[in-house]
């Protein structure tokens, strides 16, 4: 099939060029307008008890959290000042009903926590329009420009407030990261293949890819929610998968026109052998991500989105504009040379220092496999007193307001908005009788009784809902909290009523509920998906096995190295971050689906090389030895140019990005370093002639419908058997 792919390619390479143009600029010229399609936030259960409560609460009820909070300031008058009181109630007053649903100012509470302890500022609460996040950010635009009072300094922020300058910055730091990584990569490109023609082709793949995939989502948009995080998702990964394909196709092209072959026939083999392991790598990282879709977060769906439509469309640039413009270019590929002379022909096998390298590392597999397990597990350590956490203002760095106004309540201000755990109520009968008002106000003496409470009122009562609110002592976002909103839930509610518990705490406990009873599902999915591909790629029942193991290791590896900078405050002032103490719960679930598809995508690239030489000369060891030779190289360079988009993520100013590029580049550094290049031919070796062993009728089945390099049958070999 593949062969038969490339020859169409090269016979129609012209025409499909052209409509692959065509296709850019159409889908380019929608795609941009996918910004103003996507939506803020994804980060809860639109399914759970507590956004049933916060939906209870809209209706019914002021909320008691306010959704931004604005710091007003004078360095000369304080709050007792006439001219600064009527500055901040003029202000407010003059809001929209339309987005605003209620606020509290330091003159209408008499708290004197709403008052700085110079009382030179004071905070106001905003309250927005709206039962979920998307809509509360409509109703922040709305608003935003409107909040500052004449004469005194205003900061804003609050975690809508928040939530959307997070979004303006990654917005522009994913500017800075594109800038800063085509033309790094174009350079280290012209390094790795020594001309300026075939450097160009790959960043030619990756940009197409990222065109493509802005149209995908927008159409996606039309239809679901699409977080505006997905982008980020969609140009680092798209630009970064595409080079991998793209260095991939261009070097095998050159390798068979160094072999003799030209036109057709070096097209045609091209796409039978590296284009066969663009697609089995492709769907494999697909499969990995499209787990992500399990979940009920519109975040990691969008993630999944992004990523999926990323990947698929690099694997369909690779695969048909890529092969089409080498047809065109022929031997020209080579044009435009750095270096004086001819390329220099490949050496044999027994020659290359990749060669060397793997028959170094068999010589004592067993040392160098325990050698690189002991370094894997001991980077996982950290994973496991892990601690997760909600995303607050301290994500942002020091410049945005969001950040600032946290700084200022916990530095000027005794305490900053009103914190409990609700329980909203949904009642048999009206919420202000007698015998409604009693029953509730025995519920809110056993709420306050509860182990970890401070006390409870009902602090609403209309029609047939109530709330019930419970103070406490600590962070919201903690252990205790998570326990505490637990035993409240225990705790029977008045007769016939049905209880739903909000807040930031049982938001939080809502959202690690939903991932731990999702997760197992996810990890099933993908391990069973992962094995079949790479039985249908390799025509092995150990080496998927081989292959779903070492990643784990990698994974844990990496999460470990993130608890140990991210949570435990290592290297702050390096990468230039504050730590939280802990670790959003979304970004391991995303970086789990990303680290395990692209650690399979050098699998793949490796594996398939050394099993084309298995197939040819039937012995595990020399097969091994000359794979890494063909590939070795290849694999470095493909680790090293991905990870220069994402290093570029690391620079963000926003702590979850930073995480990101940081987890992903140790994680490709480490698995290519560690377990592709050291732990797989050491462990291969250790496996001899079983590595490829698959039962009879797997064996058949592998013949008849696996994934081939080529589509000419593999000559008969005798069975292998394990151990042998």
């Amino acid at each position: 099939m593949f062969e038969a792919l490339g020859r169409f390619l090269f016979r129609r390479r012209k025409p499909l060029l052209a409509l692959t143009l065509l296709f850019a600029v159409l889908s380019g010229a929608y795609g941009v307008g996918v910004f103003g399609d996507m939506k803020p936030g994804g980060f809860e259960d639109p399914g759970s008890d507590s956004r049933k409560a916060a939906q209870l609460a809209e209706k019914a009820f002021p909320q008691r959290s306010p959704d931004v909070v604005v710091v007003y300031r004078d360095k000369d008058r304080t709050v007792d000042d006439t001219s600064f009181r009527q500055a901040v109630t003029a202000t407010v007053e003059g809001l929209p009903e339309s987005a605003v649903t209620g606020y509290s100012t330091f003159w209408m509470t008499k708290m004197p926590a709403q008052v700085s302890h110079d009382r030179h500022a004071t905070y106001v609460g905003i309250n927005l329009r709206g039962g979920d996040d998307n809509a509360k950010e409509e109703a922040y635009k709305e608003i935003s420009d409107q909040l500052d009072a004449r004469g005194l300094e205003s900061l804003r922020g609050g975690p809508v407030a928040t939530g959307h300058q997070a979004g303006d910055e990654i917005g522009k730091d994913l500017g800075t990261a594109e800038g800063l990584s085509f033309p790094v990569l174009f350079l280290l490109l012209v390094v790795v293949f020594g001309g300026l023609a075939a450097a160009s082709l790959p960043l030619l793949v990756g940009g197409l890819s990222i065109l493509g995939s802005m149209a995908v989502l927008r159409l996606i948009a039309q239809v679901t929610d699409v977080s505006v995080f997905s982008m980020s998702l969609v140009t680092i990964l798209g630009l970064a998968v595409a080079i991998d394909y793209g260095l991939l196709i261009v070097s095998r092209y050159r390798e068979e026109l160094e072999r003799g072959y030209a036109g057709e026939e070096a097209l045609a083999r091209t796409v039978a052998t590296a284009g066969r392991t663009v697609v089995v790598s492709g769907i494999t990282v697909a499969v990995a991500l499209a787990g992500m879709t399990f979940f009920p977060f519109g975040f990691l769906k969008s993630m999944a989105y992004g990523g999926v439509a990323a990947v698929v469309l690099s694997v369909f640039f690779s695969l048909i504009a890529l092969p089409a413009t080498l047809g065109i270019m022929g031997d020209k590929v080579n044009a435009l040379a750095l270096r004086r002379g001819r390329r220099k022909a490949a050496r044999p096998d027994g020659q290359g220092a990749w060669y060397r390298f793997a028959h170094g590392l068999m010589r004592r597999p067993a040392l160098v496999a325990l050698g690189a397990l002991v370094v894997l597990l001991a980077l996982a350590t950290p994973f496991l007193r892990i601690d997760f956490g909600a995303n607050d203002a301290r994500q942002l760095p020091d410049s945005a307001q969001g950040r600032q106004v946290h700084n200022a309540l916990e530095r000027d201000f005794d305490s900053d908005a009103v914190k409990s755990i609700d329980s909203l109520l949904v009642l048999r009968s009206s919420a202000t009788s007698p015998e409604q008002g009693a029953a509730l106000q025995a519920y809110a003496e056993k709420l306050g009784d509860t182990e970890g409470a401070t006390g409870a009122q009902v602090t609403g009562a209309t029609g047939t809902t109530a709330r019930v609110s419970v103070t406490f002592d600590g962070a919201a976002v903690s252990a205790d909290a998570r326990d505490l909103v637990n035993r409240l839930k225990d705790v029977p509610p008045p007769a016939g009523a049905q209880a739903y518990f909000g807040g930031e705490t049982a938001v939080f406990d809502d959202t690690l509920d939903a991932l731990g009873d999702v997760l197992p599902w996810m990890l099933l999915y993908i391990a069973v998906a992962t094995y079949l591909l790479l039985f249908l790629a390799f025509g092995s029942v150990l080496l998927p096995l081989k292959a779903i193991l070492m990643n784990l290791l990698s994974l844990s590896a990496t999460f470990g190295v993130l608890v140990w900078i991210f949570q435990d405050g290592h290297l702050e002032g390096l990468i230039g971050f504050d730590s939280t103490g802990n670790i959003e719960p979304n970004m391991p679930i995303m970086l789990f689906a990303l680290i395990f598809g692209l650690s399979m995508d050098y699998e793949v690239f490796l594996v398939s090389r050394i099993r084309e030489q298995y197939d040819t000369l039937g012995d595990s060891t020399a097969a091994v030895a000359s794979g890494l030779q063909k590939i070795g190289r290849l694999i470095v360079n493909a680790a090293l140019l991905m990870c220069v988009p994402l290093a570029a993520m690391a620079t963000s100013g926003v702590l979850t990005m930073k995480l990101f590029g940081v987890g992903m580049v140790f994680a490709i550094l480490a698995d290519v370093a560690v377990v592709r290049l050291l732990l797989v031919p050491a462990v291969l070796k250790l496996m001899g002639r079983s590595a490829w062993w698959a039962p009879g009728p797997l064996a058949r089945f592998y013949s008849r419908f696996g994934i081939k390099e080529s589509d000419a049958a593999p000559e008969p070999r005798q069975p292998v058997t394990v151990g042998g």
